[in-house]
């Protein structure tokens, strides 16, 4: 999407982000990256299932908390972007410009993922201490807030406790994002659930505007969350997830890849089942 006649500002592992004086243009591509590489083959329309998803939650939760979203209508953006709205339509945000906060605000419902590992490990998550007989997957008494660094591409975001976190941000910001966290993990798993979708953790960004502090980037999308369905789900086992864990387990598992370059290409049969799982949880949500 460089083709665009405005300054790219950033480009991460999957979303492009350009640069217009007081606001931000999000344009989410097809990419998809798995431990910490981006891989070659792009799965198809995932930006505009994400794209889709973050739009849905921004509206929903703005009343619980205010966020960066302006609109995703290409008639609404600057005269010089109209002659791409093919390329832009359903995958791109005009958003206000905002003071990034740099650590990362992940909500756990669930105990899943290196939350699991570091428990297992320690009776800890994120040096949080909880009881002991917690299995795999099992649900937490309460959500907890489990804040990590903000890395840049290619580097691996790293979970930090809350004093690691107060000194990186102080305090006052950090009481503020523990609670908007948490209350948007609870009010989107409250409606979730009533699709049938377990939202065990997920992951918020927020920024500065005019003094206040907002949430932006993407919102409870299946690239910054953990999806489980209802009807499926069982504790003491690691369940069917509604994001790119068919990638990981392709390449891991079947390919045995390690990690390193060169990175392989996926085949069709693991693209088409990814690109699945994005339209089904999508659909489940917004309905």
């Amino acid at each position: 999407m460089s083709i665009l006649p405005i300054k790219l500002l950033n480009q991460g592992k999957v979303r492009d982000v350009y640069d217009l004086d007081d606001k931000l243009l999000i344009v989410t591509s097809d990419r998809i990256s798995a431990f910490d590489h981006i891989l070659p083959t792009p799965i198809v329309n995932k930006g505009k299932f994400l794209t889709k998803l973050s739009v849905f939650w921004f509206d929903k939760l703005k009343e619980v908390v205010p966020t960066h979203f302006i609109s995703a209508d290409v008639d609404q953006y600057p005269k010089e972007l109209h002659a791409y709205k093919e390329e832009l339509a359903g995958r791109s945000m005009l958003v206000k410009k905002a003071e990034r906060i740099d650590i990362e605000c992940i909500v756990r419902g669930y105990i899943a993922g290196s939350g699991l590992k570091e428990y297992q490990d320690s009776g800890t998550v994120c040096s949080i201490s909880l009881p002991e007989g917690f299995l795999n997957s099992s649900k937490l008494p309460e959500p907890i807030f489990t804040p990590s660094t903000k890395a840049e591409v290619g580097d691996h975001d790293v979970n930090i406790s809350e004093a690691e976190a107060v000194k990186i941000i102080g305090q006052a910001t950090f009481n503020i994002l523990k609670e908007k966290s948490l209350a948007l993990y609870n009010s989107a798993a409250d409606y979730a659930l009533t699709k049938g979708i377990i939202i065990a953790d997920t992951k918020f960004e927020f920024g500065v505007v005019d003094g206040e502090i907002i949430v932006i980037d993407e919102v409870l999308t299946p690239d910054s969350s953990r999806f489980w369905n209802v009807s499926t789900y069982q504790s003491g086992k690691s369940q069917d997830s509604y994001d790119k864990q068919i990638v990981r387990d392709y390449l891991e598992k079947d390919l045995k890849w390690d990690k390193n370059l060169p990175v392989p290409e996926l085949p069709k049969k693991i693209v088409d089942k990814t690109v699945a799982k994005y339209q089904e949880v999508c659909d489940l949500l917004i309905k």
